[in-house]
């Protein structure tokens, strides 16, 4: 396994990530990679779905399609993709997922469970 400077020097000497899996939830590499400036190239399948736009890399059916138009994407604008998936966006995205749940409550009870949590959180 690569990490550190060999991990970088392994990225930067690729044209293209190719992440052949339909099956993996998220893939952490897929970010790792675009940071690195990497476009890349995967099935359309969840994980890839979420996180790789179409100026960012190319998802196909057909991997070895994939791969040849992800040669054409350039290397900025995957970084540019990697670099909104900071800490601050994460921890947006997650309450503004907690402000749809209390929106949805439909008793008392619920919302005064969340307001409870919302409590604790913070401290």
């Amino acid at each position: 396994m690569r990490t550190g400077e060999a991990l970088a020097a392994t990225y930067a000497s690729a044209d293209v990530f190719v992440f052949p899996s339909r099956t993996d939830t998220f893939g952490i590499v897929l970010l790792e990679a675009m940071a690195s400036g990497l476009p890349v190239a995967a099935f359309p399948a969840p994980g890839p779905l979420d996180v790789v736009p179409s100026d960012a890399g190319v998802l196909s059916d057909d991997l070895r399609a994939a791969c040849l138009g992800a040669l054409n994407i350039s290397r900025e604008a995957a970084r540019a993709q990697a670099l909104r998936f900071t800490w601050a966006a994460s921890a947006r995205q997650f309450l503004d997922n907690l402000g749809a749940i209390h929106a949805t409550c439909h008793s008392a009870e619920q919302i005064q469970l969340f307001d409870d949590r919302q409590a604790v959180e913070a401290g």
